[in-house]
């Protein structure tokens, strides 16, 4: 098999280690394989691709699109390394409002597969980072949301104080100030 899932503590949230293939001249890897993704319970179906490009020090979220175009994303490096954060936000999830952080990096490939129903966030920990993720839905701007990185209520421990931020996420809400209907109702399991 091309990948390797870890689930981590929230349970719908699956790190995927890739089998890379190294040779003299580099090396090769999958980054998604339909057939494997749905054996290990990830039936998603990708529509849009995207790319950043941070410096370090920048924080990018915590992100996440409205019901109902929710999105689940597959997270990768393509060069650097993050700190990557995913925050429950289903309502009628045991694990609402919870969080799980990872590393990922360009020199240990790996991705984190965060369903819909998440906020997402990254702050970048090396000198740049270049970050590609699949996305389940396109990008609707009339859906677009996200909360406070620096929340008291889940305390998420960035590596690098006083993050490089955009004005918009400087300012976004925190999570008992979202309203209701904006949260992911969830799936049935």
């Amino acid at each position: 098999m091309p990948f390797r899932f870890q689930r981590l503590e929230i349970q719908d949230v699956v790190l995927i280690e890739p089998q890379v293939f190294p040779d003299p001249r580099g090396f090769f890897m999958e980054i998604y394989q339909q057939s494997s993704f749905f054996e290990n319970g990830i039936r998603a179906t990708f529509v849009q691709d995207n790319l950043s490009f941070s410096t370090h020090g920048v924080l990018r979220g915590l992100h996440f699109q409205k019901p109902p175009k929710a999105q689940g994303k597959l997270v990768t490096v393509l060069k650097g390394k993050i700190f990557d954060v995913a925050v429950d936000l289903r309502k009628d999830s045991p694990t609402y409002g919870q969080w799980v952080s990872v590393e990922l990096s360009s020199e240990h490939p790996q991705m984190l597969w965060i369903p819909e129903g998440f906020a997402h966030g990254f702050q970048v920990i090396s000198e740049e980072a270049i970050v590609f993720y699949k996305v389940t839905q396109e990008y609707a701007p009339d859906l677009d949301a996200g909360i406070r990185w620096d929340d008291p209520d889940m305390a998420i421990p960035w590596p690098i104080p006083n993050p490089i931020l955009s004005s918009k996420d400087a300012t976004l809400p925190y999570l008992k100030e979202l309203r209701k209907d904006l949260i992911h109702q969830g799936k049935e399991r």
